[in-house]
């Protein structure tokens, strides 16, 4: 594990425990909750363009696409 990530996790893990009251025995559980939380955010992580999910979602075929507006949309802006 990264530094970055174990700092991610044992944080989250903390954070965990806090909600649910400061329980004993309880930090294997709430550890592997944030790893499981921390892996699930690293799947669906997008580059800070965009393009990367773009791709993913192109390949899945799950892309939607914008329609070109109507014509009478054209006309009415064009009259604003």
């Amino acid at each position: 594990m990264s530094h970055t990530k174990d700092a991610w996790v044992s944080q989250r893990a903390y954070s965990l425990w806090e909600s649910e009251g400061r329980p004993e025995g309880r930090g294997e559980s709430h550890w592997a909750q944030a790893l499981k939380e921390f892996e699930q955010m690293e799947l669906t992580r997008a580059s800070p363009d965009g393009n990367d999910l773009i791709e993913k979602l192109k390949a899945a075929g799950r892309l939607m696409r914008v329609a070109p507006p109507a014509e009478n949309d054209l006309q009415l802006k064009a009259a604003r």
